[in-house]
């Protein structure tokens, strides 16, 4: 027992949908349509817009020039409705929430969702803290 050796934990390895990523980078659009869920099958059939089009061409030039080992420039956008592609992994995108840019960097998991996933566009509320004018307790509490 003493002289057994322990086992190395292997990393779990990134398949989206039971392919592989270096194969998803490998895909055709078509085919990585058809792995997608059907709104966004249906918006790939559909075509990508042109402002679509102009991101991923942004993205795909911050890559190449930003020097090897080091991350790629920023790109801002608005288009919260972008479902992330395989093409955009190790991007970081600047997506406006209404206010400000949220920075992302794409990671595989990311694949097939939409970019306004990642950027909240609101505040979530805190149930039972009192609040201005909410009730006579809350009356003393300072402002800030």
């Amino acid at each position: 027992m003493a002289d057994s050796v322990p086992k190395r934990k292997s990393f779990r390895k990134f398949s989206y949908r039971g392919v592989d990523l270096e194969q998803l980078l490998n895909l055709s659009p078509n085919d990585f349509a058809a792995l997608v869920h059907s709104r966004a099958r249906r918006r790939f059939k559909r075509g990508l817009k042109k402002q679509h089009m102009s991101l991923i061409k942004k993205l795909k030039k911050a890559r190449t020039e930003a020097p090897a080992g080091e991350k790629p420039a920023l790109v801002k956008t608005h288009l919260r409705n972008m479902i992330v592609l395989p093409t955009m992994i190790g991007s970081i995108v600047g997506i406006y929430n209404g206010k400000q840019f949220n920075q992302i960097e794409i990671k595989p998991e990311m694949v097939g969702h939409y970019l306004a996933e990642f950027a909240i566009s609101y505040t979530p509320i805190r149930h039972g803290r009192p609040g201005l004018g909410a009730t006579h307790s809350s009356r003393f509490i300072p402002r800030k």
